[in-house]
């Protein structure tokens, strides 16, 4: 039987297509309506609300809470500011990736880190010899994603704190609506937004609050459709999909290292003190170079339109992410890599995808061939290696900074 979120009330009720999925053993919803058109829009022009409490969380405190977090993850957590917040991935000792999330700093011995797979066993079998205590907090928080350009006007209603003061990847405790919360300047959709972080027993009223405060920005709920269009508009990969954990792999070629999943930035090699897991690992990959790169591709609608007419029918494309994996061809017709991931962007109406490909393929300008099959019949149309993120909207990471209470 699948968990129920903090959130689940509300979710329920307003979900009218009775489309769920599990997520991390919770239930979550698809999408609200018949399709998720609606709720991408209200992101991309508005601001949508998702329910994210099913994501793994773990709190890490204790004098040495900042050299465990330094070990497991190739971020270097001791270097963190208190309200920082800091995207990051963690290896075996290979150097093959294990997950990604995202690590924050609430004092100097009080961490949360955030994964999509559970890894609590993990982190405090290497905490051994650290004075550190790791916390599964995942059932004990809920937490909620708002996201898109009236996403601060919302909030910055309900909060004692000018969120216009608030910077990209910061973190800080406020009350909203008259209860203690955290509210954090991130997200998953490349968009301005915000992530709220409550106590199960405020979930409802935080809920509540948010969406009558929303009503004139056009809030939407969001499920995870419409996120996973957005996420691959802003070039995020999703594990599981655009890679797989190392610890899952069953063969070795399936496993990725950080540089490969297009998270190398990620990666601290130079830092002081004791190395980090698969340190040494990636420290000799960047001395001969990366097997294969994630690259973004911008797929030939024309291509497709002409393929389309061939059979006397008009582009079919659905209206959500495809996630089958997809062969993706040299032009001289070997095969370098394949699609992971692939939609088509309603706002920047482009045909795009996610691609692991043999690194010397991975060049901005390098056109490739990608397998699309119609009528049962396998073709192959043009798709070139483009810049990611294709959506990167200043807003994201502008700071307007209006007068009022202090500064994030």
């Amino acid at each position: 039987m699948l968990l129920q979120t903090p959130f689940h009330a509300r979710t329920a009720a307003l979900c009218t297509s009775y489309a769920w999925k599990e997520w991390a053993g919770c239930a979550a919803v698809c999408n609200y309506d018949r399709h998720s058109e609606r709720e991408y829009f209200a992101v991309r022009h508005a601001c949508g609300l998702i329910d994210v409490s099913p994501l793994y969380k773990y709190e890490v405190r204790g004098p040495d809470a900042g050299r465990l977090l330094a070990r497991v993850t190739c971020k270097d957590a001791t270097r963190m500011r208190k309200g920082q917040v800091t995207y990051t991935t963690w290896c075996d000792s290979q150097g093959k990736a294990l997950d990604d999330g995202t690590i924050s700093r609430f004092a100097d011995d009080w961490f949360r880190i955030t994964s999509s797979e559970p890894w609590l066993a993990w982190f405090r079998r290497h905490s051994r010899g650290l004075t550190v205590e790791v916390e599964d907090v995942t059932t004990k928080l809920g937490a909620l994603a708002l996201q898109g350009p009236t996403s601060r006007a919302v909030l910055d209603q309900l909060t004692d704190f000018d969120l216009d003061k608030m910077r990209f990847f910061r973190v800080r405790p406020m009350r909203l609506a008259g209860r203690q919360v955290r509210v954090s300047r991130t997200g998953y959709t490349g968009d301005l937004g915000f992530e709220i972080w409550v106590q199960p027993d405020d979930a409802l009223h935080v809920w509540d609050a948010i969406f009558e405060a929303g009503r004139p920005y056009r809030l939407q709920p969001m499920g995870l459709d419409a996120l996973d269009v957005l996420r691959i508009e802003a070039g995020f990969v999703l594990q599981g999909v655009d890679y797989i954990s190392a610890r899952s792999c069953v063969i070795e070629p399936r496993k990725s290292s950080p540089f490969e999943i297009g998270l190398g930035w990620t990666v601290e090699l130079e830092r002081e003190g004791e190395p980090f897991i698969g340190q040494k690992a990636l420290l000799a990959e960047r001395e001969r170079g990366s097997e294969w790169a994630l690259v973004g591709l911008d797929i030939s609608w024309p291509e497709l339109e002409t393929l389309y007419f061939g059979y006397g029918l008009p582009p079919h494309l659905a209206p959500i992410a495809c996630r089958d994996g997809v062969p993706v061809y040299a032009r001289d017709g070997g095969q370098v890599g394949m699609v992971t991931s692939q939609v088509w962007s309603p706002l920047l109406k482009k045909y795009l995808a996610l691609a692991t490909v043999k690194a010397p393929y991975g060049a901005d300008g390098t056109q490739l061939s990608v397998e699309h099959t119609v009528e049962f019949v396998r073709h192959r149309v043009t798709g070139t290696v483009v810049p990611k993120p294709f959506f990167d909207p200043e807003r994201k990471k502008s700071v307007p900074g209006r007068k009022k209470q202090g500064a994030a």
